[in-house]
């Protein structure tokens, strides 16, 4: 078996099956049921340049167009011209040829340089996948933390490093903007989507659309949820939000149609 060129080790890893130990009846006793052992599943990056590497070596050894162990470029274009690095990756889903890894390397090298945006992006995630309960526990779970550090944050200012620590919970998940993805802000991403129950709740939250204008089944679900809107006035309207071509989420919602076709477009709900 080939090794991993950074560490030596073999190309796996244990993977701990989801089996938990628990209380089993029996005769009318009580015995632990067994334990599965972890299984050893792939974890071979293979580089164009034939290094093998697993992925948690190459993300720490990362280097955008060279391999960190050859120095031989690893980089190619596509049909488009775009940079890409092609690999076949091979881990516990099976075995993937010529795929492109240099989007997850460059997301995972961004958030070692800025972790703090590592929450904030997953949020942006799930606005992308139309994820409405992941976005909403996100947000619920913000709400109580705030809550619960309000004195703490008003005491603290800023941290050691001279970076304001306050600006930080609802409000930096719903304006938050992807500086690695053409600035994309949520609401971008819910037009890309096509999800508009995304796109209502964050018009709900972080715009200044009038509340004549939501469909009542909005707010019966907010309020079930417990999500209503807060003071918007003095905040940045997610619908005056560009992305790094200048396009607000109305501007997309006009090249992509589909359910914005109707009812969306030029009534205001998603531009000012």
């Amino acid at each position: 078996m080939s090794v991993c060129v950074a560490c030596q080790k073999p190309l796996e890893v244990e993977f701990e099956p989801e089996d938990y130990e628990e209380d089993v009846q029996m005769g009318g006793s009580s015995s632990k049921a067994p334990v599965a052992a972890p299984d050893m599943v792939p974890d071979d990056v293979h580089l164009n340049c034939g290094c093998h590497f697993h992925w948690d070596c190459l993300l720490e050894a990362y280097q955008v167009t060279e391999c960190p162990s050859c120095g031989k470029n690893i980089a190619s274009s596509s049909a488009t011209g775009a940079q890409q690095v092609l690999v076949n990756l091979n881990n516990e889903g099976g075995l993937q040829e010529n795929l492109d890894i240099l989007p997850l390397l460059t997301e995972e090298f961004y958030l070692k340089a800025y972790p703090a945006d590592r929450k904030c992006r997953a949020f942006l995630e799930f606005c992308r996948e139309g994820d409405m309960s992941a976005i909403i526990g996100m947000l619920q779970g913000d709400n109580e933390s705030e809550s619960d550090s309000d004195d703490e944050m008003a005491d603290e200012g800023d941290n050691a490093d001279g970076e304001d620590t306050a600006d930080v919970g609802i409000d930096a998940l719903l304006r938050y903007q992807d500086p690695i993805g053409d600035m994309q802000s949520g609401l971008h991403a819910a037009v890309h989507a096509q999800s508009r129950e995304v796109a209502w709740l964050l018009l709900l939250l972080a715009s200044n659309l009038p509340l004549l204008e939501f469909p009542p089944e909005v707010f019966q679900e907010a309020e079930a949820l417990g999500i209503m809107r807060g003071l918007t006035e003095d905040k940045t309207d997610i619908r005056s939000m560009r992305d790094a071509n200048g396009k607000t989420a109305e501007d997309v919602a006009r090249e992509v149609g589909g359910v914005w076709a109707t009812g969306w477009i030029g009534t205001g709900k998603l531009a000012i």
